[in-house]
């Protein structure tokens, strides 16, 4: 019996380092023995750049690891730039549009909500071009987590794009979504009304790639190394220093454990684990808000704050084993918007970590299930300051490395990639 073919829209897709591509590649190469599937997505670009080879012609056909890729031609952007960004999407948007055409006859068409409100019509689309049954993917609710954080003041727009995100919802046969607070939001969004058929899958991080290693690691080592961490307490976030996690604000939450001179010419030592080591405190990725944090800490001279690229996914592993303690955050009105799937690569190097999270939040409730950190509320920087003073006052306490392998524990027994993949494929083939 032939498969069913199943077409998925993905702004980026592998070797894109977005949390998203890496996730939509899992999934679509742990569905190949059930569905035959083709991915349309933009060329590798999600850093704002894109090599040579990309751009001569409008689209380009590859095959990964079975999954068949079509790739369209975009301009290349700054992060920083919100008319370039626009270009970027857009050019994306009609592209995949017009590549749906090339793809042949489909069963099921899958799209996710990036970019934000166009990945839900693109869908649609899909779903009317192809006749075939569609799946919304929500990962992060648009417009609420533009409102959120106040990217757009206009009250139109915002009622605009709503408006569209709910018209892709209503004509979806699914939705599915990664936290039990966005189910929430759906059936908000529709209340009194019917409310579409809505199930949530948690994200996940492939536990065979990513796993806890000995501090002595000679890789974990050469990484601490390169960039200065040695013999250091490392507390680090990794992942997209962007909008949405209220860095802006933490990062001055940071002055009270500076290492550096002041702006009068004095020296503040920072302060010391028992053990000795000097606290560090590590950005690992690229965002819109990178330029504003680094700013920041060449202002205040931190001598204590590291800014380090974003890392190939085979070396993953081995950024996250540097870290002593892991940042997951989120700005304040999140809740039911966005879920941060970083949580799940922390967990499965077994580190504990620094949850800013929203009581009730799909993260914060995993994180406090099973004990692998300490949590409290977005903007209460006061609660933050006393939690890194926690860790580092207790790096030599077993309750800390036992927290993170907590989280490695409960990450084998129920959020491996296996397990979701496989609710994906059965509630895909059940419609």
């Amino acid at each position: 019996m032939p498969k069913k073919k199943l077409l998925i829209y993905a702004h980026y897709y592998i070797p894109d380092t977005a949390s998203t591509g890496q996730i939509l590649r899992e999934l679509a190469e742990g569905m190949l023995d059930k569905f035959d599937i083709t991915v349309i997505c933009a060329v590798p670009s999600y850093l704002g750049t894109i090599e040579d080879k990309y751009k001569t012609q409008k689209y380009y056909e590859e095959n990964i690891n079975g999954v068949k890729v079509l790739r369209i031609r975009v301009p290349e952007f700054s992060k920083a730039d919100k008319k370039s960004r626009i270009k970027n999407i857009v050019s994306y948007f009609f592209g995949a549009m017009a590549v749906t055409f090339k793809v042949g006859k489909m069963d099921y068409v899958f799209s996710i909500s990036q970019p934000p409100i166009l990945g839900g019509l693109l869908g649609v689309w899909g779903k009317w071009i192809k006749h075939a049954k569609y799946i919304y993917n929500i990962q992060d609710f648009n417009p609420e987590q533009v409102l959120a954080v106040g990217y757009s003041k206009s009250k139109f727009i915002t009622d605009v794009m709503l408006w569209f995100d709910k018209f892709s919802c209503k004509r979806s046969d699914l939705i599915i979504t990664v936290g039990r607070d966005l189910v929430e939001t759906i059936e908000k969004r529709f209340r009194d009304k019917r409310v579409p058929k809505t199930v949530m899958i948690n994200n996940w991080i492939d536990e065979s790639e990513i796993y806890p290693l000995p501090e002595n690691h000679p890789k974990v080592v050469e990484f601490k190394k390169k960039y200065g961490l040695d013999n250091k307490f490392v507390i680090m976030y990794s992942g997209n220093i962007g909008l949405y996690y209220d860095l802006e604000k933490l990062i001055k939450v940071l002055k009270q454990f500076r290492k550096g001179y002041t702006l009068t010419g004095g020296y503040e030592e920072g302060p010391k684990t028992k053990e000795g080591r000097e606290v560090v405190f590590v950005f690992v990725g690229a965002g819109s808000v990178l330029d504003e944090l680094v700013l920041y800490s060449k202002k205040h001279h931190f001598e204590n704050i590291v800014f380090i690229p974003y890392q190939d996914k085979v070396d993953l592993i081995y950024s996250l084993n540097a870290g002593d303690v892991h940042w997951c955050v989120n700005a304040k009105g999140i809740k039911g918007v966005s879920c941060p799937s970083k949580a799940y690569g922390i967990m499965a190097a077994g580190k504990a970590i620094i949850g800013v999270l929203e009581n009730g939040t799909e993260v914060r409730g995993l994180i406090e299930e099973c004990n692998c950190g300490k949590c409290c509320e977005p903007g209460d920087y006061v609660e933050v300051a006393d939690i890194i003073r926690w860790y580092i006052e207790n790096d030599d306490n077993s309750e800390v490395k036992q927290m993170g392998m907590n989280g490695r524990k409960y990450l084998e027994e129920k959020l491996t990639r296996d397990v979701s993949v496989k609710r994906y494929a059965e509630e895909i083939l059940k419609l």
